[in-house]
């Protein structure tokens, strides 16, 4: 049985859409929203990347256990990333307002060298589409999105590992 011109057509439809939502997807940018730091400073988070290294962005809450166990397991390698190829990490508290107390002593008593923003109304949350946390994002050395994930296995900070190298290179 041999295909008529529009399962052909069809074909071709989908297979360019879904090449666009690949490029769309790899290519995104951050968006135009500004978050409070810790301190209550303004940032502007499409300022974070494009300075010619890479960026981790991690959205996480308080309550979330695999949350603290990738913000652990990042930890004792981000100093060597750091040195070798500058990356930086941001990681973004989605804790509602009444929890946002917890943050500081959270990320003071673990060590954290981790630059943090708060996100208590989810401005960035659903600008970038994150559904559930931990949430990840790596941009690389220009300020695109090439990488994401959702969710954290034990080991998953090596394969993170590799792509911050790849981004920096």
């Amino acid at each position: 049985m041999q295909p008529n011109n529009t399962m052909i057509s069809m074909k071709r439809v989908i297979i360019s859409l879904l090449a666009a939502l690949c490029w769309l997807g790899c290519q995104a940018a951050l968006p135009e929203v500004t978050l409070q730091d810790m301190d209550g400073k303004q940032i502007a988070v499409s300022s974070l990347a494009g300075k010619g290294k890479p960026v981790i962005i991690s959205f996480f809450a308080t309550w979330c256990k695999p949350c603290m166990r990738e913000l652990k397991a990042i930890s004792d390698l981000y100093p060597e990333w750091q040195e070798e190829t500058g990356v930086e990490m941001y990681i973004v508290s989605i804790d509602q307002a009444q929890d946002i107390k917890k943050v500081r002593p959270l990320v003071d008593g673990n060590g954290w060298e981790y630059h943090v923003l708060l996100d208590p109304n989810g401005t960035l949350k659903r600008a970038m589409n994150v559904q559930n946390v931990p949430h990840l994002f790596i941009l690389d050395r220009k300020g695109t999105i090439v990488y994401q994930q959702t969710g954290y296995t034990d080991g998953e900070e090596i394969e993170i590992g590799s792509k911050i190298y790849d981004c920096a290179k």
